[in-house]
């Protein structure tokens, strides 16, 4: 994954959702990654809530610019 996309940031739950949110309506579509939620099905403690927000590399620039 990261040979394509990177990491345009980390953060709560709401926040990520306003995020992609704002993403989506200038046309980028980005992938909300709950590493939570994959450490809850496994059985393994996390912090709770908080999710990523990866953008293709040829997005970043203007990802950055929107938010």
């Amino acid at each position: 994954m990261n040979d394509v996309f990177t990491l345009l940031c980390a953060s709560n739950v709401v926040e990520a959702q306003r995020v992609k949110a704002s993403l989506e309506e200038n046309n980028i579509f980005p992938i909300i990654k709950d590493e939570s939620e994959s450490a809850r099905l496994a059985g393994f403690g996390s912090t709770p809530m908080m999710q990523q927000v990866w953008v293709a590399k040829s997005d970043l620039k203007k990802a950055k610019s929107i938010i």
